[in-house]
């Protein structure tokens, strides 16, 4: 599968907290990253234990919402040192899950149309994917990323509700180590703002409007064995209102991805959309 190559744009936060900053750095981002897709923190041993068992989830409000500091240097795209190590009670069966390819885009979204548990129903509308995966993210993560032995594939597939009102980004980032996946969890759970993934802007001729800069949004994240999902909600017309909602439809869609992926690292199929073994999920 060879979607089209999708230009990116840098989602926004709450425009009450430093709108004027995180306008500056949003437009910086989407000058440099609105490149077009090619198709082709620390965090302790416990999360790794944990993440190689299943999935973590991250749903801190605050966080989510939180803007940069007035006078944040646009110029700055280091990233702090960050080391991970197993534990020593990882799971045995870890090296051989590793060996496997990652998740590939087929597999991660695999229908078009998608029915949620609540009932909710959702159209994909973009798919598109790059073994580069700094140009789906900040600078920041970007550098992030050089740190360790690479992010192997993103994939990002863009969303919207049966109304046509929402947007919301699921992104796949995979990489060769547990340890990478965790240190870019870990960043991203501290400092959403700083180590972000970027949304896909609707293609042409999808109907949909571009989000207006400075547009409020919710950020999720969760990890699996060796891959980092984020889900990235806005309402397409900038909408301040409705944050519940919106929560529940980003929460719901980066559920039902995840669940593909989990399916797929614990050795299993991610399935072709009917089910992924857990109840509720799955394609029209």
């Amino acid at each position: 599968m060879t979607p089209d190559d999708q230009g990116m744009r840098y989602g926004a936060y709450d425009p009450d907290a430093a709108a004027a900053a995180w306008a500056a750095e949003r437009d910086r981002i989407r000058r440099r990253r609105r490149t077009r897709f090619a198709v082709a923190a620390t965090t302790g041993a416990v999360l790794v234990a944990a993440v190689a068992a299943g999935a973590v989830m991250d749903t801190g409000d605050e966080e989510d919402t939180a803007a940069p500091a007035p006078g944040t240097s646009a110029s700055a795209v280091t990233a702090p040192s960050v080391s991970v190590t197993l534990p020593s009670d990882a799971p045995s069966a870890l090296p051989s899950l590793l060996a496997r390819p990652v998740i590939r885009p087929e597999q991660a979204f695999p229908t078009t149309r998608v029915r949620l548990p609540d009932g909710s129903r959702y159209e994909r509308v973009d798919l598109a994917t790059t073994t580069k995966c700094a140009r789906g993210t900040s600078a920041e993560l970007a550098a992030l990323l050089d740190q360790g032995e690479g992010c192997l594939r993103l994939t990002a597939a863009l969303f919207t509700d049966a109304e046509r009102r929402s947007q919301v980004t699921v992104t796949v980032m995979s990489f060769a180590r547990v340890e990478d996946a965790a240190s870019v969890f870990g960043m991203a759970s501290m400092d959403p703002v700083t180590y972000q993934v970027v949304s896909l802007d609707p293609p042409p001729g999808a109907g949909l409007p571009t989000v207006p800069p400075g547009s409020p949004g919710v950020f999720r994240r969760l990890m699996t064995v060796r891959s980092v999902v984020f889900a990235n909600g806005q309402w397409g017309d900038g909408a301040q209102t409705g944050e519940a909602a919106l929560t529940r439809q980003t929460e719901g869609l980066l559920q039902y991805v995840d669940d593909k992926v989990v399916a797929y690292e614990d050795g299993g199929d991610a399935g072709d959309g009917s089910g992924t073994g857990r109840p509720g999920t799955g394609g029209l």
